[in-house]
């Protein structure tokens, strides 16, 4: 049987990204990493970043298909 946290955390992960928030914990682990020394946003920045770089950040631009 497979591990429900494991399953739940897959099902998170999914949902996030499915409406075009990654997984913070894959952000994170990958800035560790590959640029380590340099800072790694919190998740409310991480969040805030990856909204505005789907639906534009103020400029009046939309970066998504409609």
């Amino acid at each position: 049987m497979p591990d429900l946290s494991l399953l739940l955390r897959r099902l998170k992960q999914t949902s996030l990204l499915m409406v075009g928030v990654p997984d913070y914990d894959t952000y994170v682990a990958h800035r560790r990493a590959n640029h380590p020394g340099q800072p790694v946003m919190s998740y409310p920045e991480f969040f805030r970043e990856r909204q505005n770089s789907r639906y534009g950040g103020g400029d009046g631009k939309i970066s998504r298909c409609c």
